[in-house]
């Protein structure tokens, strides 16, 4: 990851903060096209009563309606890992990049971007990390229906 890289997950993490200090689930994403913050979004299932307002579905949600150039020449920064849904999503606007905060709490179509040819960056960032973490201690059942499995299937991921 390069400093913009950096920077641009930073925004990413500050829409989870929003999120979760929101009553929802901690996971922020931003688009990012030449080097400017198109849109911005944050899981909002919790907040809009939404089966489906992930982080990145908010966050393309967000951008509008736009060329499909806009798209195919954006990269996206997430703080968790896409699921089947938000990979969709990238993969049907042609995303060529995501930029993964962590995938140790949650991992799921970082194979299926790859064999698209999206290139999938994972920072391993300790603070998204942490979010997630906090978040699947205090509140599992929020988090195993986000998720789509039971809570008896939860677990925090990785080692503490």
């Amino acid at each position: 990851m390069n400093e913009d890289d950096e920077r641009f997950l930073a925004l990413a993490i500050e829409q989870a903060r929003i999120g979760w200090d929101e009553g929802g689930i901690p996971i922020g994403a931003v688009l990012v096209h030449d080097g400017e913050v198109i849109a911005a979004g944050r899981n909002q299932r919790v907040q809009k009563d939404s089966a489906i307002l992930h982080g990145e579905t908010d966050c393309i949600e967000n951008a509008g309606r736009l060329p499909a150039s806009v798209y195919r020449k954006s990269t996206l920064y997430t703080t968790l890992s896409p699921c089947l849904m938000c990979a969709g999503t990238a993969l049907m606007y042609e995303i060529p990049r995501v930029v993964i905060g962590e995938n140790r709490t949650f991992e799921q179509s970082e194979d299926l971007l790859r064999s698209y040819g999206v290139e999938v960056n994972v920072a391993d960032d300790m603070e998204c990390v942490a979010l997630m973490r906090q978040m699947i201690e205090q509140k599992p059942q929020l988090w195993s229906e986000d998720i789509g499995v039971d809570e008896a299937e939860v677990t925090t991921g990785g080692a503490s």
